[in-house]
């Protein structure tokens, strides 16, 4: 690889590490919503059976916190290879054949899925923010297009964080050996 070649493949890596930093710290700061779902799952049922008190609102916001955790921490969970995957053959596979499965499933498979869906969902997100649409439970969440707002959101930064994991294999089939740091147990079938 020559100086010119090596030095776009740095500047590269350095986009994909700051993309997966990125989702990272999102996927990071998502997971805190678990803890207040809990807390506010926690608070109905107290409200509910102990004290005979219900709100339509407060119920809505473990919908919406479930949401919110589910569709911002897809990318992270990508990213962090917590994603599900058929291993039988995969983990037997040399690091280099695994990298040609790997950015083949993204280009064909993530990519496009991610693009079908910013695409489909577009209008329907647009027409939720017009008519501003709010729960239609008397007493629920105004913020219903704001919710909805995710289903944009959710594959954009699934795109990106593909993007990112499709630009390591792709060097890393071009000889950038760092492009994929080694995982535990791999450095002895490379």
């Amino acid at each position: 690889m020559n100086n010119h070649s090596a030095t776009r493949a740095a500047r590269l890596l350095v986009l994909a590490d700051r993309v997966e930093r990125t989702i990272r710290r999102i996927g990071e700061l998502v997971a805190w919503l678990a803890l207040a779902m809990v807390l506010v799952t926690f608070t109905v049922v107290v409200l509910r059976y102990v004290f005979d008190l219900g709100w339509i609102a407060l119920q809505e916001s473990v919908t919406y916190l479930h949401g919110l955790m589910f569709m911002l921490a897809i990318a992270y969970t990508f990213g962090a290879n917590g994603h599900v995957r058929v291993d039988i053959l995969y983990q037997r596979w040399s690091r280099r054949t695994r990298a040609w499965i790997d950015l083949g499933g993204t280009l064909l498979l993530l990519l496009p899925v991610c693009g079908f869906i910013l695409w489909l969902g577009w209008d329907y997100v647009a027409e939720s923010w017009r008519v501003r649409e709010a729960s239609r439970e008397a007493g629920g969440l105004p913020g219903v297009y704001l919710l909805k707002t995710l289903i944009l959101v959710m594959p954009a930064l699934l795109l990106a964080q593909g993007l990112s994991y499709a630009l390591r294999n792709a060097l890393y089939l071009a000889g950038v050996e760092s492009a994929l740091p080694a995982t535990e147990g791999e450095s002895a079938r490379v």
